[in-house]
């Protein structure tokens, strides 16, 4: 499953709900549903970055992998 998405998703959903509620004159829930949007984009980019991170660290032990074994 691909949290990245979901959680884009989910972002745009809670934005819109926002602002849908800021129009109905319910500033309380606008701001509870901002908060969370902003919130789900943030845990997006979290995992765009560790996944970044991830790919990153096995190109470089691959790397490595490679250096040590054409040594012998």
């Amino acid at each position: 499953m691909n949290y990245e998405r979901l959680f884009q998703g989910l972002a745009i959903v809670l934005v819109l709900s926002a602002a849908f509620f800021y129009w109905q004159g319910q500033t309380d829930a606008a701001f509870v549903a901002a908060v969370l949007g902003a919130v789900s984009f943030f845990i997006s980019i979290r995992i765009q970055i560790k996944d970044r991170l991830a790919e990153r660290s096995r190109l470089q032990e691959e790397v490595s992998d490679h250096i040590h074994s054409s040594e012998e």
